[in-house]
């Protein structure tokens, strides 16, 4: 059979959802007002396009939207390591604080072990608030959130071992904070739990030829408010280790976000993202830049 044949109704239907949630995007972008809800509510953006971190998402929903107003956030970060680096472009909407649509475009650039190659992801994300709602309930606020994957360049994730060009990866997420933590200071956790098929995220294809099932996967993050504005903090990742050719490891970083108002947040980090393609210690700088509505 085929595969390119196989593979071509799944590139047609990513590639019209994509187009229907850029409009989806466009239309909210221009409709969202400056949001009700306070400062850093609506968290960062992602490197996969979802409200969250730099690595990991969390339950909170992108922009400053509150019931019966729509948010969104549009975002570029790019991650420096030792020997590759990652670009990541997006941007989501977030409709009565319920529900959030998002997409971003990965190019991660490989060039250190394939002169002048690149390989590219796009990524649709879905996330529903189930319960619960930072910072006004006690509890934690619960999200589901869906990932489609389409690797736009799957010639090298093949060669190496990587069974399918897509993938979906499912996740829960739970959020709590305290306004009144530690030494006064505002605190909060995540923990998400994932299901995914996806190697190194999505980037090196998803599933082998021996092992295609979804594994589930742990996230964490937590951070503490220096004041309104600044958070200090750290996240982790717990990664699937499937291809042969090398050892995928956990990833981790330890950040800090300026949210000087509901427009604008960055976010530096050092990441540690273990080893990639047989090369170890892969550390270095995280930035993140997000415009917010």
């Amino acid at each position: 059979m085929n595969r390119s044949r196989t593979r071509a109704p799944r590139r047609a239907a990513l590639l019209l959802a994509l187009g229907g949630l850029s409009a989806a995007l466009g239309t909210a972008v221009q409709a969202a007002g400056n949001g009700s809800r306070i400062v850093a509510t609506g968290g960062a953006s992602a490197f996969e396009g979802a409200a969250g971190g730099g690595l990991v998402p969390w339950a909170l929903l992108s922009g400053y939207g509150d019931h019966g107003e729509v948010g969104a956030a549009a975002f570029a970060s790019t991650v420096r390591v030792d020997d590759f680096s990652l670009a990541v472009a997006g941007a989501s909407v977030s409709i009565d604080n319920r529900v959030e649509l998002s997409v971003a475009k990965q190019r991660f650039d490989i060039d250190s072990i394939i002169p002048d190659e690149t390989l590219e992801q796009t990524v649709l994300g879905i996330k529903f608030r189930l319960f619960g709602e930072v910072p006004y309930d006690r509890g934690a606020q619960v999200s589901l959130g869906l990932q489609l994957k389409q690797s736009d360049t799957f010639d090298v994730p093949e060669a190496v071992g990587a069974r399918n060009d897509s993938g979906v990866d499912v996740y829960v997420a739970a959020s709590k904070l305290w306004l009144a933590g530690p030494f006064g200071r505002s605190m909060f956790v995540n923990g998400t739990l994932r299901a995914t098929q996806a190697n190194q995220s999505g980037l090196m294809g998803f599933g082998t030829a021996g092992d295609s099932g979804h594994e589930l996967m742990a996230e964490a993050a937590a951070g503490v408010f220096l004041n309104r504005h600044w958070v200090i903090g750290a996240e982790y990742r717990q990664k699937p280790d499937r291809l042969a050719f090398a050892r995928e490891d956990d990833w981790k970083d330890v950040f800090v976000g300026w949210f000087p108002n509901k427009r604008l947040s960055l976010v530096a980090a050092y990441t540690d993202l273990g080893s990639i393609a047989g090369l170890d210690e892969q550390r270095g700088v995280y930035l993140s830049v997000e415009i917010a509505r």
